[in-house]
């Protein structure tokens, strides 16, 4: 029994269609409702139409990534008890559609954060970067966050204005539209103003009360999505550390422990990305596996290479800072234990997550990080490390 082996599809208007996907070795695709405005309904019959529309082309719609969590959900304010009905039913439509996994963030404001979509490697491909000081350059002299001179050195600054003043006006511009963009492929658009006005919603909100806020959301929804089936699985923060003011409760091994245990229930798990994780040295991906694995309900896998300053890029899905050797045995492991335990949930859908723009996507519009060949590539890694280990240790 082979992880199910998933792709990221952003939707008809993807440039790396199902048919590619399907080419890749795919079997379960990983999409959601991109056109359905964050805290409106998810209705069935939108729903339905991109189900038949997967599997038109002999796929599965495999796990729902994402249904966003509106930021006054979050911040607990505004119509939030509105939208966290609209959620709710959301749940249950996906549940009756028969989607039965879905993959959600808490993460404030920007869904992850990088400087650099296009950061050249030495053999020629593109990778996605987040740089410190590049970040720092944004923050005090582009956006000019109060309270963001607080947080930095006088050499930070300094590094920092001596970055920017080294780049060009369409540098600076692509600096400024990378970083507001968030999680690429859907892209919040802010303007400077817009992002600074959304980012002040959260001056008075402390991590431990955004914590509160996510434990309300859960203690409402997790038995919702018990009844409908549907197994959640929160994902950890990206970068995994604080950016821009904005405070993180999903970074660590104690962070994750803390969320699973709102609600002891199977349908409050994670999504175990070890790209986000594995930035943080302090995160034992391995051990993580092992002592939480029986509540991962979602597998994201790449690797990443940090640098002492807090720098990283996304390496190869076999390189970087993450043995993904020990991860994927400790995820076969776990899936062994489901099986012996007759769990329903052995299937452990993962995807290769992210991937270089390479060869002759290079010359292709894209999404960053999700260029079809670095995913065919990473995905065929992967598939081939779990082959051997499970031809080594006897896996069934």
């Amino acid at each position: 029994m082979s992880m199910e082996q998933c792709w990221r599809w952003f939707g008809p208007n993807d440039p790396a269609s199902l048919p590619d996907a399907k080419q890749a070795g795919a079997t379960g695709i990983v999409t959601a409702l991109h056109h359905i405005p964050t805290g409106t309904v998810w209705e069935k019959a939108e729903i339905l139409k991109r189900k038949q529309e997967i599997e038109k082309q002999g796929l599965y719609w495999s796990v729902a990534e994402s249904i966003p969590v509106h930021e006054n959900i979050k911040t607990r304010s505004g119509q939030y008890q509105q939208y966290l009905e609209n959620y709710k039913q959301s749940i249950r439509n996906l549940g009756a559609c028969g989607i039965g996994t879905l993959c959600y963030n808490f993460m404030p404001v920007l869904d992850a954060t990088r400087t650099d979509f296009n950061f050249r490697l030495p053999d020629g491909s593109v990778a996605l970067l987040f740089d410190s000081t590049a970040l720092a350059a944004f923050e005090l002299y582009l956006l000019k966050r109060p309270g963001a001179e607080l947080q930095y050195s006088p050499a930070q600054k300094q590094e920092a204005k001596d970055f920017l003043n080294a780049l060009s006006q369409k540098e600076t511009e692509a600096l400024t539209s990378t970083v507001v963009a968030g999680f690429p492929g859907v892209g919040a658009d802010y303007t400077l103003d817009q992002l600074q006005t959304i980012l002040d919603t959260y001056r008075e909100i402390s991590s431990k009360d955004l914590k509160a806020n996510l434990a309300h959301f859960l203690r409402e929804v997790v038995p919702v999505a018990e009844e409908a089936g549907v197994q959640l699985a929160i994902h950890p923060d990206d970068p995994p550390f604080p950016v821009l003011g904005l405070p993180r409760i999903v970074s660590t091994e104690e962070d994750i422990r803390e969320i699973l245990a709102v609600t002891d229930s199977p349908a409050n798990g994670v999504t175990f990305c070890t790209g986000s994780l594995g930035v943080r040295a302090d995160n034992d991906l391995e051990g993580m596996i092992k002592r939480l694995g029986h509540r991962i309900n979602f597998v994201h896998l790449r690797s990443t290479l940090r640098d002492e300053k807090g720098n990283f890029y996304e390496s190869d899905h076999l390189a970087g800072d993450v043995d993904m050797y020990a991860v994927i045995k400790a995820i076969l492991e776990e899936q062994q234990k489901r099986i012996r335990e007759g769990r329903k949930d052995f299937r452990m859908p993962m995807r290769p997550d992210h991937g270089h723009q390479m060869l002759d996507d290079l010359h292709k519009k894209t999404i960053p990080g999700y260029s079809a060949i670095g995913r065919l590539r990473g995905l065929a890694e992967i598939r081939g490390l779990e082959l051997g280990i499970r031809r080594t240790f006897g896996f069934d």
